[in-house]
């Protein structure tokens, strides 16, 4: 009030000016007490001042941390959240070598035809929302969205945190999930037109990394990606087409209702390949936790990290099983593609 009436004071307006009434009230009200002094009165000010400070200080505090956790979350979104972590460690992230992942590709079939009849702004809005549907369900699912380009949409689990023997499960979990959620999904500006996936899946080793320190992306390489990619644009409209390689590990795991495809199929730089199509799971399938799921509740049973009962023939599943019975996915010896056999632990199951 002192600062007020000071500039008051020096106003051009004289009739705007306060009297020496008014300075006289002001300057006693600034005091402290009638016997405290200049000191007294200084030391109550810089009290004053020091409780404001601490809350101006915890509020730019709580602001900040707001802004941070928006930065963090934008990272995340862009980034593993383990690799997010160590860049913001000030840690390198090294190209790390996995052995054994699973990767899912789709896309739109007819896109062109559809966005032939669409505004830009038009496709914009529905590759986002589809999108949107989609970066929802995985959530539930301990998977990775790789990367989307155009009407394509990658996915891998089993990095970059491994998690065993399930990124197989996982990914056919997550497919299913897509074509089920395909089938209420309304393109705002075409809601006479069914939207259809092509998903094809592979599973093997691949290398992921940090590309580039602008706008960094983590990307991944290795033959297991052209594999899964070629599984995607061989196959056909709402299947979902897998490798041998993904059919040893989900036939080892068992619950899922699989086929294989009539004939081999001629893929560009990779043969004819005997390949199947993932058709649903079985009715007793407990996948209440997608995420943590790991194998066919009423007839698997888990032991470790690495071992299950091999047998998924539904007529059998109330027999008992020994100890014998279970093999180590780590000792998957080949997969005979012809006869629709793997072979484990050098037995041979079908």
């Amino acid at each position: 009030m002192d600062i007020t009436m000071a500039r008051e004071a020096w106003t051009e307006e004289p009739e705007l000016r306060p009297n020496f009434q008014t300075i006289r009230s002001v300057l006693r009200s600034i005091r402290v007490d009638a016997s405290g002094g200049i000191v007294e009165n200084l030391l109550g000010r810089m009290e004053k001042y020091a409780t404001n400070l601490e809350e101006l200080v915890e509020e730019r505090t709580a602001q900040l941390q707001v802004e941070k956790k928006k930065t963090d979350d934008l990272l995340e979104s862009m980034l593993p959240k383990s690799v997010a972590d160590s860049l913001k460690s000030g840690n390198m992230v090294p190209p790390e070598k996995f052995e054994c992942v699973t990767i899912y590709f789709s896309d739109i079939v007819g896109f062109t035809a559809i966005s032939s009849q669409s505004k830009p702004m038009e496709v914009l809005d529905l590759l986002n929302d589809l999108y949107t549907v989609f970066d929802t369900c995985i959530e539930k699912y301990d998977c990775y969205k790789v990367e989307t380009i155009g009407d394509a949409y990658m996915v891998v689990s089993g990095l970059p945190v491994r998690n065993g023997d399930r990124h197989a499960a996982q990914i056919a979990l997550m497919s299913l999930d897509f074509l089920s959620c395909l089938k209420t999904f309304v393109i705002s500006h075409l809601p006479e037109e069914k939207l259809k996936l092509r998903i094809g899946m592979h599973s093997g080793p691949a290398v992921a990394g940090i590309v580039g320190k602008k706008m960094p992306r983590y990307c991944l390489f290795g033959d297991t990606v052209n594999t899964a990619s070629r599984m995607e644009s061989n196959g056909e409209a709402e299947k979902i087409q897998m490798s041998s390689q993904s059919y040893a590990i989900l036939s080892n795991h068992g619950g899922f209702i699989i086929d294989p495809r009539q004939g081999l199929v001629d893929m560009k730089g990779k043969g004819k390949q005997q390949t199947y199509w993932l058709r649903g799971v079985e009715k007793d399938l407990n996948i209440d936790n997608p995420r943590h799921f790991t194998d066919k509740t009423a007839l698997l049973k888990r032991e470790s990290n690495s071992q299950f009962f091999t047998d998924t023939d539904t007529s059998k599943k109330n027999s008992s099983k020994s100890p014998n019975d279970m093999v180590n996915y780590n000792n998957l010896n080949h997969v005979d593609s012809k006869n629709h056999k793997v072979h484990l632990n050098n037995k041979e199951f079908q």
